[in-house]
């Protein structure tokens, strides 16, 4: 396609070489069309709206390009000068193929056409050799004089022609920031231009603080629109139909293949998951940590003193003073008069100099006062004179009839001491408040009134508004505590006396139980089936399993006898075999006269039991002097102490089952023995007598520390798993938390039980502990140790479990947790044993 067109040639532009014009080209031309009715025509067909060539139109229009120029140029002649060059689609202006129709030369191109200046020498005209010449020195167009064209990016751009040397000039422009001002009337360069720059991308991380939202329902619920199949309307008042939305399902598996899930977020006004940027996510961590969103603010920057805190020398304004403050004033003239005048006639006089008065320091003046250097005595604050009683119905003058004195009391109040009557006046009965004469001891009253206030001492009562609610504790929540007991799950029963001892295998699956009928049962935990009955003719204290797992042994506390029981039915060959090992090492171990420490003072004999206890499981008989009341094993499982009704230190025993050797830790003992206790995590003992319990070191053997619970009468002692707290019942119905680390007085002090605690005891697993009383009732606590020492014990009252029935005033007698599950395990008076869960 060819471009007509005049220009006129200037000097700078007859020096422009060819090579020039070919690099301002590039791979294309734009035709500028020279009539602007060509423009409206060629212009409908390349844009895609139809109104894009109007609004350029106008827009050229408003620039002073419009059609009302005063040059025509739809009758340019037919001499112009012809350029031939590639269409606006960007083709090359033949490097490799540029020759004309005729095949004689390259395209010529004028430079009037491409740098402003006027049209080329006879020379540089056209292919075909003929001697055209422009004559466009004689007029020239005013598109082509204000602009011309040059190649951006393939696409030919327009630039001003006036500038002689405007293709240098073009040469630093950023071509991205060019406007339309720059082509001129060339609106096709100007569409063809805007093709080419980048697409502005209107996705979520573009800059959407101008635009309109899609939908504009603005502050309004979205639940108010769940009944509609829109979810709004947009700013042309469109509904905004609601987007399709799958099931639970559909979301997971969305969920599951889209690894972004955890960068979404749910834009509810729209109904669209919006996937959160680097910067978004950066801004939400900073919100959730407390710090400022934005990453770039440094809060440590100097101060930008806006308002300077220095003085100025000079005045604010340089306006000159008026002369007013140049003349003397005359009022202040008369004023100054007037004082000169009171002082020379004596009127005003200088204030005589008082006397100093001495200083003195207060001994008693509070530390305000003293900084202050107040010298005045602090008075005590006022109290106020108690108020009058208000007068009665007796002190009226006119009193119902039913106050008025009979003559019998007339006569007894006259006849009484004035000091023993009840009241110093008789009530008189009178029509009219005008009758009522004047009271005769009325100075005698306020003189009794004013020495009452002179004479009797008053203080003030400071009273404290305290609501009752905000002495109770803020406790957590029990359903936030679980697991713990609960409710009632089992029940064993079989047993003819009282169960006064229980004990659960370290496996947790198997039951022993000791009751006064003689007998010692062992049931199967979860079922309640009891698989074996030793009848031991003598009542049971105490039954206790042997905590260690490579072995099967438990020891009963019988009349005056301990024995050692191996129930083979429940071990397998390796663990019997290890059991009997245990056991029976220590009858070689004596006949080897390997006894050298052995006390034998000690009324104690390790026998062999009778064949016929032998065929039952019975291992060993210990026999004691006194009734053994309680057997605690050792953590290890070769050590055992056992408790006899015996006074003084020969009560308290222990035993080494591998070598059958016995020994008594104590010679003296203050006070009546309740209860003994192992460590669990150190060489400790606890002895627990009456009113106090004394922990020894067995190690050192010396006392460690002796706790004093402020009870009168201990029951039970017990050792929490982590061996720094410690938990005492007594029979006067209080329960006491030791810490040990603390104090030696009671950390917290409980009583919620109406009767004695026979027992009390921590779980081995779980933050729990629970009291048994004779009341009936267990009591389930929230006991947390934490591993922080800065923060105290958490204690809370769980639950209360009845279920025993109290017999003889005998209620539960022994309680014990589930070494692995949060069960408890209870025996009563009833002969019952319980299971809760």
């Amino acid at each position: 396609m060819a471009v007509k067109g005049k220009g006129k040639r200037t000097a700078a532009a007859r020096d422009q070489p060819a090579e020039k014009t070919e690099k301002l080209l590039g791979t294309g031309s734009i035709d500028v069309p020279s009539d602007p009715e060509e423009l409206s025509d060629n212009g409908s067909d390349n844009t895609e709206e139809g109104d894009f060539d109007t609004m350029l139109q106008e827009m050229a229009d408003d620039q002073g390009f419009g059609s009302d120029e005063p040059e025509d140029y739809a009758g340019q002649s037919d001499d112009e000068e012809s350029i031939h060059s590639s269409d606006i689609d960007g083709a090359s202006s033949s490097d490799d193929d540029g020759a004309s129709a005729d095949g004689d030369s390259e395209e010529s191109i004028h430079s009037s056409d491409i740098d402003g200046a006027s049209s080329s020498d006879d020379d540089e005209a056209s292919a075909d050799g003929d001697s055209e010449e422009a004559d466009s020195d004689d007029e020239s167009g005013p598109l082509l004089e204000r602009t011309a064209s040059r190649t951006t990016d393939g696409h030919d751009t327009a630039v001003d022609s006036n500038d002689e040397q405007g293709g240098e000039a073009f040469d630093g422009q950023d071509l991205e920031k060019l406007t339309i001002r720059d082509f001129g009337r060339d609106l096709e360069s100007w569409k063809t231009y805007r093709k080419t720059l980048p697409q502005i991308d209107p996705g979520y991380a573009s800059d959407s603080s101008t635009e309109e939202p899609a939908n504009t329902i603005g502050n309004v619920p979205i639940e108010w629109y769940a009944d509609y199949p829109h979810i709004g309307y947009d700013i042309d008042g469109k509904r905004v139909m609601r987007p399709a939305t799958g099931d639970e399902l559909d979301k997971f598996l969305a969920n599951m293949d889209d690894p972004d899930v955890f960068r979404t977020a749910r834009d509810e006004t729209n109904q669209q998951d919006i996937k959160l940027s680097e910067e978004e996510i950066d801004i939400i961590r900073r919100i959730q940590g407390g710090s400022i969103p934005d990453a770039d603010y440094n809060p440590y920057e100097d101060t930008v003193e806006w308002f300077t805190s220095k003085t100025m020398q000079m005045p604010l304004n340089a306006a000159p003073p008026s002369k007013a403050s140049f003349t003397p004033s005359k009022w202040e003239h008369k004023r100054v008069m007037k004082i000169v005048r009171a002082i020379r006639q004596g009127r005003i006089t200088r204030p005589a100099a008082k006397d100093s008065e001495p200083q003195y320091y207060d001994l008693w003046a509070n530390a305000k006062q003293a900084e202050d250097g107040s010298t005045s005595r602090s008075r005590h604050q006022r109290l106020a004179a108690p108020r009058l009683p208000l007068p009665t119905h007796a002190e009226s003058y006119h009193p119902p009839k039913e106050y008025l004195p009979t003559e019998d009391e007339r006569r007894e109040w006259l006849e009484a001491d004035p000091d023993t009557r009840k009241s110093n006046f008789l009530p008189q009965d009178f029509e009219s408040l005008r009758t009522v004469p004047g009271y005769d001891r009325f100075i005698q009253e306020r003189f009794q009134r004013c020495l009452d206030l002179y004479l009797a001492p008053r203080m003030a009562k400071k009273t404290t508004n305290l609501d009752p609610e905000e002495l109770v504790p803020k406790l957590p929540d029990p359903r936030d505590l679980r697991p713990f007991p609960s409710a009632e799950a089992l029940i064993y029963a079989g047993h003819t006396g009282r169960v006064r001892s229980i004990s659960v295998d370290p496996t947790g699956l198997w039951l022993l139980s000791g009751s006064d009928d003689g007998t010692v049962r062992l049931w199967e935990l979860v079922t309640g089936r009891c698989a074996r009955i030793w009848n031991l003719k003598e009542t049971v204290h105490k039954v206790a399993w042997c905590p260690s797992l490579d072995v099967c042994v438990f020891a009963a506390a019988v009349g005056s006898r301990m024995v050692v029981v191996i129930p083979s039915e429940l071990c397998d060959s390796q663990k019997l075999l290890v059991s009997e090992e245990l056991v029976r090492a220590g009858f070689g171990a004596a006949a080897g006269g390997d006894d050298e420490d052995e006390d034998d003072t000690l009324p104690i004999s390790w026998d062999m039991p009778t064949s016929a206890e032998q065929a039952t499981g019975i291992q060993i008989a210990v026999s004691m002097r006194a009734a053994v009341k309680s057997v605690v094993w050792h953590r290890r499982g070769d050590y055992l102490a056992t408790l006899t009704a015996e006074e003084g230190g020969g009560s308290v025993l222990v035993h080494q089952l591998s070598k059958h050797k016995s020994q008594r830790p104590f010679r003296k003992l203050k006070g009546a023995v309740q209860g003994v206790r192992f460590h669990p995590t150190k060489p400790w003992f606890l002895v627990a007598t009456q009113r106090y319990v004394r922990i020894y070191n067995l190690v050192q053997q010396q006392l460690v520390k002796t706790l004093q619970p402020g009870v009168k009468w201990i029951s039970s002692v017990d050792v929490h798993p982590q061996g720094d707290n410690v938990i005492v019942g007594s029979y006067d119905k209080k329960l006491s938390w030791f810490d040990l680390d603390l104090s030696v007085k009671p950390y917290r002090s409980i009583r919620y039980h109406k009767q004695a605690i026979r027992q009390v005891q921590f779980s081995r697993k779980f933050p729990l502990f629970a009291t048994a009383s004779d009341d009936g009732s267990i009591q389930v606590y929230h006991g947390m140790v934490y591993q922080d020492l800065n923060q105290n014990p958490l204690i809370v009252p769980l639950k209360i479990l009845r279920g025993h029935e109290i017999r003889n005033s005998l209620g539960v007698l022994d309680c014990l947790f589930h070494p692995i599950q949060p069960w408890l395990l209870s025996s009563g008076a009833d002969g019952t044993i319980r299971l809760w869960t």
